[in-house]
């Protein structure tokens, strides 16, 4: 019997759920009920309201990691713009914290159970720090973010890598179940659900196997004769979003009420920046602190972040017309890369943080003194 557990959360994408869930099912009749299919939550038995106009779904149970099968993961449905209460990253910040990553790290430590993700469900896991290292896939909105977390993004329809199986759009659940049934089940009944729903899955399923491509001379695109295309891609394969400043630097995005607003343009040098920051990220789910120390040391620019107990080093701090730019991994409350330029006024800092396409937070920073410092930690003793 093949335990099949489609996770249920407050905003979930109704289709990532129910695409697979009508795939199993069918599967099950086809192989006289030797699969059972339920809805599960971190929480156990209760409704649950989707993200597409509110509608509910019963979940009968809690999500149980040591059940062999297969649990499914969907991604949420909200605002794709912004960082309001029902945009996507915050339905998935609530959703990651709840009980679920916990649950679903201890089914991935499991050599019975198979995680597979629709669509933002790779998302969910990966701000969690469930998926750094391996190959996934997730909306096609959301790969740089995906990438921000330490998993490895791949281009494809389905991924496949061993006891966790993720699917890029919406629609991706009718192809991540019937590559599940077929794995699980074989092609012929992965077939006849195919000939059921007259829906053939689209894709070829990326595994870690085979030769590789040799990525040094791709295939060209434009054919002799043809013209070029009009939009120049960067090296990362994405149009730039605006031309850069006559000294090759993109000009800074703007943060005012709206979440965008031009940074003031402050002369200053790198000597000023030396000292102990104290800054706030003011993310979708809450102001997050980080104590920035940075040091010039032989003409380098060099600093660590203290986020809670732990401290690491900033990567590639820079300064440049005006602007101090540094990449930073962030672990709380959620697991991202993310990238800062800021602009320093005496003992001010403002800019933004910002991972993938994820709406740009506002960073806000004051100089403070060691014995400031000092107050600070004993009274969150630390």
């Amino acid at each position: 019997m093949l335990s099949v557990q489609i996770v249920l959360f407050d905003g979930f994408d109704l289709l990532d759920a129910i695409a697979p869930y009508e795939v199993f099912c069918a599967a099950a009749k086809y192989t006289d009920d030797a699969i059972v299919v339920e809805l599960v939550t971190a929480e156990g038995s209760r409704s649950v309201a989707s993200g597409v106009g509110g509608l509910k779904i019963e979940a009968t149970g809690r999500l149980a990691p040591e059940k062999a099968g297969i649990i499914v993961v969907p991604g949420a449905s909200g605002d794709v713009v912004g960082d309001g209460p029902d945009s996507v990253p915050t339905i998935l910040a609530r959703a990651m914290g709840t009980e679920l990553t916990g649950l679903v790290e201890r089914a991935l430590e499991r050599a019975d159970v198979v995680v597979a993700t629709v669509c933002g469900g790779s998302l969910l896991l990966a701000m969690g720090g469930l998926l750094e290292g391996r190959p996934a896939v997730t909306h096609h909105l959301g790969m740089d973010v995906l990438g921000a977390t330490g998993a490895a993004p791949v281009q494809a329809r389905v991924v496949d890598d061993g006891n966790l199986v993720t699917g890029g759009g919406v629609t991706s659940g009718l192809d991540v179940a019937l590559h599940l049934v077929e794995r699980e089940l074989g092609p012929r009944i992965a077939h006849a659900v195919e000939r059921l729903f007259e829906y053939e899955r689209r894709g070829t399923v990326w595994r870690a196997i085979g030769l590789e491509p040799d990525a040094s001379n791709p295939p060209s695109s434009v054919r002799p004769g043809e013209p070029a295309p009009l939009a120049v891609l960067n090296s990362d394969g994405h149009a730039p979003l605006a031309a850069p400043n006559s000294d090759g630097h993109a000009p800074l995005a703007v943060l005012n009420s709206d979440g965008h607003a031009d940074i003031p343009t402050i002369r200053t040098s790198s000597s000023d920046l030396a000292g102990n920051w104290e800054t706030f990220i003011a993310t979708p789910v809450g102001k997050m602190p980080v104590l920035l120390s940075i040091v010039i040391r032989d003409g380098d620019l060099q600093g660590t972040a203290t986020q809670g107990d732990e401290t690491v080093e900033l990567i590639h701090p820079d300064w440049q017309n005006d602007r101090l730019s540094w990449s930073l991994r962030v672990t709380k409350p959620m697991r991202l890369n993310l990238k800062f330029e800021v602009a320093v006024n005496g003992d001010v800092m403002t800019g933004i943080a910002k991972a993938g396409i994820l709406p740009a937070s506002k960073v806000t920073g004051k100089r403070v003194t060691p014995g400031e410092i000092a107050g600070k930690f004993e009274e969150n003793g630390q």
